[in-house]
């Protein structure tokens, strides 16, 4: 396998060391015939050795992945100055991976200052959500990024989208007959996506408060998530096809009823008890600045207007500071038409998928008889192991990334499709026509919102 020069600007930030090089070290550790020549710049005066001891540091737990990299040069430079950038492309060799570990300003920034200049042949560009800031600033930053390489050397990174889990999802769905004649509005009641966190800002109020859970999880990673479960069977997992079908949900997608008022709510944490933990109230954190009215919990309902899937309500919710750590994907079927007079009871539903992601399980809810009354039903959940699965989800982005394969990586239309998609919320929410409601720091949210989530 040949050697791929990984070149990290910002370096020597705390992406790289908190979830760049731990994930480099452990990949190369299950791919021991990967190489990859390291190479780094940021904004701190750091000299070869200096740098050197910051990537063994991040590889002490995969020690032994360091016989698979070649730690080359770090270059102090500020990226968003034209002439730091001009000596630093100056410098980059053919098929270049050149990852932008830096707050998304500063990506923009870079890249500003990249105008004009003819990247090395091959280099790919890789970069962190959010892309951009609404549709019209997202399709700016892809029309400069497309002066510069082609759009299959272009990774914007989702690290949802290298989460085993998907995977694992798409393998169940698409290969599986069972699933293919009822995925679809006929047979499907919701589906709920959701990633609660027990974790509170954890010192990120410089990037979350003026982002909030909407533009942090929703606008991104989720809605990319229901695009993969709501797609078109694709023709194949190639870059085109499976990108062709995302995009194509994502066009489809809008508010339920187009109603931002009824089809979304938001809510802010205050101060409560996580654990054996006192959290302070979001407003009181470090760094907050009150007067935004940041979202910590987003919930908003789509519809995707399609033959496929009119109607059915995708529920999108994402939160932090809540009781536990929640994470899945749940599809719930209709009932079923008819339950013979006989069966003790009437279910809800007609039983529910569900995908965990971390552990990596898949739920098959039934309704079943037995027990002391052979004739009333029951719940009852088939559970099946998915294996470990990634413990770093940017794992399976570095993998992609350096074998140059964008397919799981966003694609410019879906970027700004996903703009587009909530900018009526951002409007709705900034016309305060959506309340601001408040849940204690460590609870389940607002006591008003409904708890039919739970599963």
């Amino acid at each position: 396998m040949p050697t791929t020069t990984l070149y990290i600007l910002g370096a020597s930030g705390d992406l790289t060391s908190r979830l760049l090089l731990p994930s480099l070290a452990s990949l190369l550790c299950k791919e021991p015939k990967r190489r990859v020549r390291l190479r780094g710049s940021g904004t701190e005066d750091w000299d070869a050795g200096t740098w050197r001891s910051a990537v063994e540091k991040a590889f002490a737990d995969s020690p032994q992945a360091l016989e698979h990299v070649d730690i080359a040069d770090y270059v102090k430079a500020d990226v968003t100055d034209a002439d730091d950038v001009a000596s630093l492309v100056k410098g980059l060799g053919p098929s270049t991976v050149l990852y932008f570990a830096l707050p998304p300003a500063v990506t923009a920034a870079a890249i500003d200052a990249m105008e004009g200049l003819t990247l090395p042949e091959g280099t790919i560009l890789a970069m962190e959500k959010p892309f951009g800031e609404d549709e019209a600033s997202a399709r700016e930053l892809n029309s400069k990024l497309l002066a510069l390489v082609p759009e299959q050397q272009i990774f914007r990174v989702d690290h949802f989208l290298g989460r085993s889990t998907l995977l694992n999802l798409l393998g169940v769905r698409l290969a599986n007959r069972i699933w293919e004649p009822v995925w679809r509005a006929e047979h499907v009641q919701q589906v709920l996506i959701r990633f609660d966190e027990s974790v509170a800002l954890e010192g990120r109020a410089r990037y979350y408060d003026k982002a909030g859970a909407m533009i942090d999880m929703i606008q991104s990673h989720l809605l990319q998530v229901m695009a993969l479960v709501a797609m078109d069977p694709p023709s194949t997992l190639g870059e085109r096809d499976l990108r062709d079908a995302k995009a194509a949900v994502l066009r489809a997608t809008h508010v339920m009823g187009d109603d931002p008022a009824t089809a979304s709510r938001r809510a802010q944490y205050t101060a409560g008890t996580q654990g054996d933990r006192e959290l302070p109230s979001y407003r009181d954190e470090e760094g907050v600045d009150p007067d935004r009215q940041t979202e910590t919990l987003a919930e908003v309902t789509f519809e995707i207007a399609s033959d496929r899937w009119a109607g059915v309500p995708f529920v999108l919710r994402s939160g932090k500071a809540l009781d536990r750590k929640h994470s899945e994907i749940v599809v719930t079927f209709k009932p079923v038409r008819h339950v013979p007079p006989g069966l003790n009871g009437t279910p809800v539903d007609g039983g529910r998928l569900t995908f965990s992601l971390g552990p990596d399980e898949m739920h098959l809810r039934l309704h079943v008889t037995g027990g002391d009354d052979p004739f009333a039903l029951r719940n009852e959940d088939l559970v099946a192991d998915l294996g470990e699965g990634q413990q770093r989800s940017y794992e399976e982005v570095l993998d992609e990334l350096l074998d140059g394969d964008v397919a799981l990586s966003v694609r410019a239309d879906e970027a700004e499709e996903c703009w587009r998609i909530i900018q009526p919320i951002r409007d709705a929410w900034a016309a305060k026509a959506v309340p601001l409601e408040e849940y204690p720091a460590g609870s389940t949210g607002p006591d008003a919102w409904a708890t039919s989530h739970e599963s």
